[in-house]
């Protein structure tokens, strides 16, 4: 087999690095090498960033409607691509096909919002704000932008960022993740064949050197993280340092309420999705359902909700969930699930040792199931990023709502119920971003803003929706007034021409 060398991508064109720092990029299901990335040198960072600046001179007096154009062929093109780059995600990351099919959808999603650009864009106006005086604003571009994503959405992440960005007028300067890149790379490529111009979008590549260095750099004016509270902290203390803007969408820990009246069969089926797709591999994952009153003794249809999943690679049609990325990340998982039993909660689906047929060398750790489940546990205090579901009992719905705020995480909760009054109780006092009513995981459609509050969230505003926009331009504000020229009969109006 061949192994892919994963390119930069500078001035529209793919680019070989020259740096002697290459790293393998694994297939997780068999351990084969499948593609070589390169941790980028700082000069070549600097070439991309330096391309970017400079492109920026001329893309951001592209018309609106032409950015707009661009927007509407990259969507046909990743719509015509949906299975080469789901199976460029199974392949690198370990999704089932179905579930990375899914998660380009909804980056499709942000895509075809960013077609949008020539009404997003628009500015207010107030006419006669004074005597014959009119104040209006401009919603313009910042400058050059950059991205930097996790593993776990190699082409849902990069979308949140790079289309509107460009849209908006801006230039960008990518930085995938180092363990599945081919995806997002080939994402790049289709912008390009989509018509964005040399220099608008570049791709490097690299560590936490690289990321650094991005958010240190002062030709960079606005930056989108997203990926783990530790990093996302980091980074921001930096690049608030350097007088750029930043968006972090950071750690999670989602709960999913189930009270005793909700439609059972449907409340267990969703929290089975939502908290071992993509083998707990998301930041939207509920690994934590809350089970109110009565709704306790629905525990054994969760045991066995949960002993029905179906471990398997990513090709698998049908397997419910693939490996995890990566072996380090299978230890870490296996390690936390030792502590939950070491520290009292009681394990009533153990997901270790998980063998598949075919697949021994395989990143897999099988559905985990604890109940008991406290607040003081480690598998409650910590994002375990893997297909393991903590149970949790309280009596009342105010018990549910005390515990969730009492969690220093606010990114996305949801609960099952079919009262009205509870949910809308529910909605008013969650201090949680995202919420979901009788929907497991409550991500917006593109054209709402992914929210996010407390410890996942640091910036006032997040991707995609109205935020973005915001986030992507700078508003000026112009007051103008024009006086009639002294000498109308010179016939300067009549000279006056659109064309």
């Amino acid at each position: 087999m061949t192994i892919r060398e994963i390119p930069m991508y500078i001035d529209g064109k793919a680019v070989t690095s020259q740096s002697q720092d290459w790293r393998d990029v694994v297939n997780p299901a068999t351990q084969e090498v499948v593609a070589r990335v390169p941790f980028c040198t700082t000069e070549e960072v600097e070439l991309a960033i330096a391309n970017a600046k400079q492109a920026f001179k001329t893309w951001r007096k592209v018309p609106l409607g032409k950015r707009m154009r661009i927007m509407l062929k990259f969507q046909a093109l990743i719509r015509e691509h949906t299975d080469e780059l789901a199976a460029l995600i199974s392949e690198e990351h370990g999704k089932t096909l179905p579930d990375a099919a899914g998660e380009v959808g909804r980056g499709l999603e942000v895509v075809e919002h960013a077609c949008s650009i020539t009404s997003l864009q628009l500015g207010e106006r107030a006419e006669n704000a004074a005597n014959e005086v009119d104040v209006y604003t401009l919603n313009q571009p910042l400058g050059v932008g950059a991205g930097i994503t996790a593993f776990n959405f190699p082409i849902m992440l990069p979308c949140f960022m790079f289309p509107l960005a460009i849209a908006t007028g801006n230039t960008f300067v990518y930085k995938p993740s180092e363990q599945d890149p081919s995806s997002s790379m080939r994402l790049v490529e289709l912008a390009h064949e989509a018509g964005v111009p040399p220099g608008v979008l570049n791709v490097v590549h690299g560590g936490p050197e690289v990321a650094n260095q991005i958010a240190d750099h002062t030709d960079i004016n606005a930056l989108s993280f997203i990926g783990s509270t530790h990093v996302g902290s980091l980074l921001y203390d930096r690049a608030a340092a350097a007088g750029k803007r930043m968006q972090a969408m950071m750690g999670a820990k989602n709960h999913c309420v189930i009270m005793p009246d909700a439609n059972r069969s449907q409340a267990i089926d969703n929290l089975m999705g939502s908290a071992y797709g993509a083998a707990g591999q998301r930041c939207m994952a509920n690994s934590v359902v809350v089970l109110v009153g009565e709704a306790r003794e629905w525990l054994d249809d969760i045991v066995k909700g949960t002993r029905s999943m179906k471990v398997g690679p990513g090709t698998q049609k049908d397997a419910d969930l693939g490996p995890l990325v990566s072996p380090q990340a299978k230890e870490r998982v296996e390690r936390l699930i030792a502590t939950g039993e070491q520290e009292g909660a009681t394990l009533e689906v153990d997901g270790r040792g998980c063998q598949v047929e075919g697949y021994a060398d395989g990143n897999f750790v099988g559905p985990t199931l604890f109940s008991n489940v406290t607040a003081d546990m480690t598998i409650y205090q910590e994002e375990i990023f893997g297909p393991v579901l903590c149970v949790v009992n309280v009596e009342t719905l105010d018990d549910a709502i005390d515990f969730i705020n009492a969690n220093p995480n606010g990114n996305g909760t949801s609960i099952f119920t079919n009262s009205g009054w509870v949910a809308r109780r529910f909605e008013t006092d969650i201090d949680v971003g995202q919420v979901g009513i009788n929907v497991p995981i409550p991500v917006p459609v593109a054209y709402f803003s992914f929210t996010g509050s407390r410890a996942s969230k640091l910036g006032d505003l997040g991707p995609n929706g109205k935020q973005a926009i915001s986030f992507w331009t700078q508003t000026k504000t112009v007051t103008a007034r024009w006086f009639e020229p002294e000498n109308v009969s010179s016939g300067i109006n009549s000279t006056i021409s659109l064309s």
